[in-house]
């Protein structure tokens, strides 16, 4: 659908257009009727002072995953599972230190040298 996202495209209905009904707009578009209606909500302010202390843990050890994360919020007072705090580091952007797969396949421009001792 061209280079609009989905909220440029429901930004493009005409509710009063006498012409064309929303569903026939809507579906012209390729956007679900129920996202007109949708509003997100702000975040509370208990979610904003949760996830501050995640930022701050995060600082001091960035290797824990949600398990350790929410072990460690546990310890701070804050009574949430692995999906609250797995959804909060999703929402900044936080991702666990480790090693990812594939470490050992080579880059292609490398240049291999031949084992000449054998």
């Amino acid at each position: 659908m061209g280079d609009f996202g989905l909220n440029e495209r429901g930004l493009l209905i005409e509710p009063e257009n006498p012409d064309f009904s929303q569903r026939t707009q809507c579906g012209l578009l390729g956007i679900s009727r129920s996202g007109l209606y949708y509003e997100p909500r702000a975040l509370s302010e208990e979610d904003l002072l949760f996830m501050r202390a995640i930022d701050e843990q995060y600082l001091k050890t960035p290797y824990y995953g949600r398990r350790r994360m929410a072990v460690e919020m546990k310890k701070l007072g804050f009574f949430v599972g692995q999906k609250k705090v797995r959804t909060a580091r999703w929402l900044m952007g936080l991702e666990a230190i480790y090693p990812k797969p594939n470490l050992s396949i080579s880059t292609p421009e490398h240049k291999k040298y031949p084992y000449l001792l054998g």
